[in-house]
Formats: structure tokens, C-alpha cells, sequence
């Protein structure tokens, strides 16, 4: 530790790109904070690379990183998440004392955070899970922060939060989610949402370069512009700037020189697991998650690539397609589909909330992810407005402003979807959502036939439109009807 003998306000455990911007992110905002890594040369690094930034206490050991903090001590993990997450906890819990918290910063599965918030309140601690949103540059300039844990701890540590955090019409980006998991598990579904908005910003590329046959170049002009209007998104920013890239050695647009092999860290496979343990149709999330595994089968699609029958496909010149007309169609149907994501990402939210008690509040959520995160975009400030409006909302679609939206939407969207099968480019979150959409909007669904087919081999009963109670018929005998 320095000479200095002023004690830190917070501390930063973990000190590759995220923790070590994190901690410079502290130390701009006038905090004192100590910060300490098991291989005590990144401590040395940070110190070297960014001690004039502020007032940094690197420490050696986990003692000493705990002596070094002011109480109640706050201490923030940002390590691998899993075993090593566990080891530095037990590390700092066994150097605390009474009252002391222990905030976990990255990525961890929200069951695992649950179980940790329960032993560390064994031991007279608190356990805060903190989802924190932004990559590098959020974490050095302003995340979107997501924390859970108990009440008294947001006390003590909210302060401290809200001084680094993303700022949006003065509102800081950070509030408490609830108890326990809760930051974690809106975290995860944050990251769910953001595979389906990647995703299909990816199938509005394909449509573009290989159905219209534009360049990167062009592309990206193309982005630019929506990044003007409604699809207005730091997602939609920077993939303009990404298809405009260059390749300095070849001159070739770096996009073309990229492996279509999209890589994931988990996050969304969570979403997906969770959703089903709900019984929450997440499709355009599932899809997108799917859509990088299936990038990944490098083997397979380079076993199948050409062998394959392709049927009867044409192309938008065959088909008397204006390339203009099928810019702006494909612009509304990623349009839909991106509000389609984030309704079916906040009805995981509500439902995840209501099986654990964490009363989690979704204006909440769209405020904080204004700024910072990932996903931030235009239209969170509507969604703040129809859950003002509305807290009790079936579904964010049925809000009068997105319903409207959808009303000058919906039919491009069908086109592209039809277009998008003639021409044979895949669109597999474009597709799913808009059958979704269909599925929510139709009067009756196949699942009455599926009901029959279950109770004819298992006897599972069904319901009746007509009367009240539980039924099962006799299938293969005389047909007839019993109540059950």
C-alpha cells in the first residue's frame, strides 16, 4: 500500500480492461479506491499506466486490500464468473468484518448470486450482485449499473454508484432492482435482449448485402441514416462504423474478412434456460442464441455449403422489387422485430420477479438502460412512458405508442419475411417474431388440437370453452366424455 494513509471508499478486486476502468472510473469522481489483483504485476500496471488519474491504494494481498477500506467496507469483485468469483469471496468474507459488502460485478448466473447473498448473511455480510453494462467504455466513462441484495446496502453503496453511472436527463443510470438475484437476473435477460437486437440487425445486413447486393460501404451509410429516426441506438451506431471499416493491409471492407463465427459467454444461453423454466416465450431471443450456435458448427455448414437443394429461388430484380422500396421494408421489420425482443425480454423480467418476490419495477429498468448499457436506444424513453402510463402492462405492444408503431410496421415486416424465403437468406429472428406477433394476436391456437392429442395417449384432460372443469374422453372406445 502507498504511504498515503487515507482510507479508500471502495474497492476493486480484479484488475483486467473492466475492473481496471471501473477503478479509474472511481478515481475521476474523487473517490479514494483501493484496488488489488492476484497477480500483483496488473496492480503495479494500472498504477503506472493511470496513478495520476486519482487516488489509487494497491495492495498485495487480500488483508491488506481489506485493511485499506473505510466502513462499512465496499469491496467489488470483477473476476471470471464461477469458481473464481467464489474463491475471492470467501477470500474478502474471511478479512471482513460484520456489516461489510461484498459487491459482485460481473457476469454471474443469478441462482449462483441467490445462494452467495444467502451464506454471506450467515457470516454478518452483505452480497450484492451489481449487473454493470457498457463494455470497456462504460465502465472507464459511465455504465448502466444493475444492483441487487438487501436494502441496507443500496444505502451504503448507492451513493457511490450513482457518482460513476451513466447520466440521462440528470437521472443517474443505476437504482436498486430488488433483493438478492434480482440485479443479476435483469442483467442476464439485458444480455438476452441485446442477442435479438444484434441478431437482427446481422439479418437486416444479410437482406441488404447479399438480397439487394449493396456494399459494406453503403450499408453502413444506410445505418447511419436510420440511426437518425426511430431505430436511433448505440447497437445501430456502431454498426455503421463497423461495415465501414477498412481493412489496412488489403483494402478489402473488414467485414469480409471477419470468420462468421459469432462467439457467447453465456449470458444469453441463462435467458433462454430461465424463460423455459418460466414458461416465457422468448423466440427472438432463443432464435438469436441458436443463430450463434449454428454459426459455430463451422464443420457442418462447411459440409453442407453447396450440397444442399435450395429449391426454387429468385432474386429482387425476378420479383420486381424496388431496392429503395426494400431498404425501407427491411428497416420496419427490424424495427418490429427489436420491439418485439425487448416486450418479450421485460415479460421474463415480470415473470422472474413475481417467482422470486423481488417486485422488480420495469419503468425502473428502461430508465436506467438509457445510458451506458448496451442496448441503449431512442425508444427506452417510450417504454418509460408506457409503463408510467400503464405499470400493469400485458405486454409493452399493446401500449398505445408501440401499437400505433406497429399499425405502419407490420406490413413491411410480412413482406420481408415472404421476401426474405423467395430470395433463400436466412431469417431466423424475423421470421420467429413475426409469428410470435401473429400467435399473440390469433383467436384461437393449434394448442386445442395438441391438448386433444395429449389427453387421447396420456390422459391429461383438457379444458371446454363451454363449461366450466377438467375433461377426458374415452378416445378409442365409445368417445365418451367423463369429467375428470
Amino acid at each position: 500500500m502507498t504511504e498515503n494513509s487515507t482510507l479508500a471508499q471502495i474497492g476493486v478486486v480484479g484488475l483486467a480492461v473492466m475492473g481496471s476502468n471501473l477503478a479509474r472510473n472511481f478515481a475521476h469522481r474523487g473517490h479514494t479506491v483501493a484496488v488489488y489483483n492476484r497477480s500483483y504485476s496488473k496492480t503495479q500496471d494500472l498504477i503506472a499506466n493511470h496513478g495520476s488519474e486519482g487516488t489509487f491504494l494497491p495492495a498485495e494481498t487480500i488483508e491488506e486490500f481489506v485493511a485499506s477500506l473505510e466502513k462499512p467496507r465496499r469491496a467489488i469483485i470483477m473476476v471470471q464468473a464461477g469458481a473464481a468469483t467464489d474463491a475471492v469471496i470467501e477470500q474478502l468474507a474471511d478479512a471482513m468484518e460484520e456489516g461489510d459488502i461484498i459487491i459482485d460485478g460481473g457476469n454471474s448466473l443469478y441462482t449462483d448470486t441467490i445462494r452467495r447473498e444467502k451464506e454471506i448473511a450467515a457470516r454478518g455480510l452483505n452480497f450484492v450482485g451489481a449487473g454493470i453494462s457498457g463494455g470497456e467504455e462504460g465502465a472507464l466513462n459511465g455504465p448502466s449499473i444493475m444492483p441487487g441484495g438487501p436494502a441496507e446496502s443500496w444505502e451504503a453503496l448507492g451513493p457511490l454508484l450513482e457518482s460513476i453511472a451513466a447520466v440521462v436527463d440528470d437521472t443517474p443510470c443505476v437504482t436498486h432492482i430488488g433483493p438478492d438475484g434480482a440485479g443479476h437476473f435483469v442483467k442476464m435477460v439485458h444480455n438476452g435482449i441485446e442477442y435479438a437486437d444484434m441478431q437482427v440487425i446481422g439479418e437486416a445486413y444479410q437482406l441488404l448485402r447479399y438480397g439487394a447486393g449493396l456494399t459494406p460501404q453503403q450499408i453502413s451509410e444506410i445505418f447511419s441514416t436510420w440511426n437518425a429516426g426511430d431505430l436511433d441506438s448505440y447497437l445501430i451506431e456502431i454498426t455503421s462504423e463497423v461495415l465501414a471499416q477498412v481493412d489496412a493491409e488489403t483494402g478489402t471492407p473488414l467485414i469480409d474478412l471477419i470468420v462468421d463465427s459469432a462467439g457467447q459467454k453465456g449470458t444469453g444461453r441463462w435467458t433462454v434456460k430461465s424463460a423455459l423454466d418460466l414458461g416465457i416465450p422468448v423466440t427472438g431471443i432463443g432464435e438469436a442464441v441458436f443463430a450463434r450456435a449454428l454459426s459455430g458448427a463451422r464443420s457442418q455448414r462447411a459440409a453442407t455449403n453447396g450440397q444442399l437443394p435450395s429449391g426454387e429461388v429468385t432474386s429482387l430484380e425476378a420479383l420486381g422489387i424496388d431496392t429503395e422500396t426494400f431498404i425501407e421494408d427491411v428497416r420496419r421489420a427490424l424495427y418490429a422485430s427489436k420491439l418485439v425482443a425487448y416486450a418479450q425480454g421485460f415479460d421474463q423480467i415480470k415473470a422472474g420477479s413475481a417467482e422470486n418476490h423481488w417486485n422488480v419495477d420495469p419503468r425502473d429498468l428502461a430508465t436506467i438502460w438509457r445510458g451506458g448499457c448496451i442496448i441503449r436506444a431512442k425508444f427506452l424513453n417510450r417504454i418509460v412512458e408506457a409503463f408510467d402510463a400503464n405499470p400493469a402492462l400485458e405486454t409493452l405492444l399493446l401500449d398505445p405508442y408501440f401499437k400505433n408503431e406497429l399499425t405502419g410496421l407490420v406490413d413491411s415486416w410480412r413482406r420481408i419475411v415472404v421476401v426474405a424465403t423467395q430470395i433463400g437468406q436466412p431469417i431466423p429472428v424475423f421470421a420467429s417474431s413475426l409469428s410470435y406477433y401473429d400467435s399473440l394476436r390469433a383467436s384461437r391456437l393449434p394448442a386445442a388440437l395438441i391438448q386433444g392429442q395429449r389427453d387421447f395417449f396420456g390422459a391429461h384432460t383438457y379444458e371446454r370453452v363451454d363449461k366450466p372443469g377438467h375433461f377426458h374422453t374415452k378416445w378409442s372406445e365409445d368417445r365418451t366424455e367423463i369429467e375428470a
